[in-house]
């Protein structure tokens, strides 16, 4: 069994160059976080750290599978997953979250725990709609006839002349002149 150790990387004895490190992601990895979206998977994260002086930057790319379940049919099923990734880490008096890719942290800092960075990535990865492959097909029929939808308008395209302006030769209904004497 993995444990959040086992993704650590220490950061206090490396040189000022680049460092290259692989993680294998299997279904002992999503154990360790709440199993809400993803229930399991096959992954592998590689990791390369460009560390200087004031920077560390780590770049991701994680491939493989990924186990969900369909929002229709309740199967689960594989998706596909193939990320790139850049996060930074910078030193300074305290460790913070300055942005979503920009950390802060403190010049005596051991080492950096990237598991929650690798699986917020493989989230984000996931599709709002989860559905199985065998109704992708359907889906997309579905977003196509929505593009088929009307839209009211009460603008009467008959009435309007070529530059856009409403003619006022026409008869208008006599409720909307007394909603125009309210003003």
């Amino acid at each position: 069994m993995k444990k959040l150790r086992d993704y650590e990387i220490g950061i206090a004895k490396l040189s000022n160059k680049q460092h290259l490190y692989e993680f294998e992601l299997d279904d002992s990895f999503f154990d360790l976080f709440v199993k809400d979206i993803i229930l399991g998977g096959n992954l592998v994260a590689q990791v390369e750290l460009d560390k200087t002086e004031s920077l560390l930057t780590f770049r991701m790319g994680i491939k493989g599978h990924v186990r969900l379940t369909c929002d229709r049919s309740l199967d689960e099923f594989d998706y596909p997953v193939d990320v790139q990734a850049t996060f930074r880490v910078k030193y300074g008096e305290e460790n913070a979250e300055l942005d979503d890719d920009l950390w802060q942290i403190t010049p005596n800092t051991q080492a950096i725990n990237i598991a929650q960075h690798l699986y917020d990535y493989i989230g984000l990865a996931v599709p709002m709609k989860k559905l199985h492959p065998r109704f992708v097909a359907d889906a997309d029929e579905e977003d196509d006839n929505d593009q088929d939808i009307l839209i009211y308008s009460s603008r009467n395209q008959a009435t309007e002349g070529e530059d856009g302006e409403d003619d006022d030769d026409d008869e208008v209904d006599p409720r909307w002149d007394a909603l125009r004497n309210l003003n």
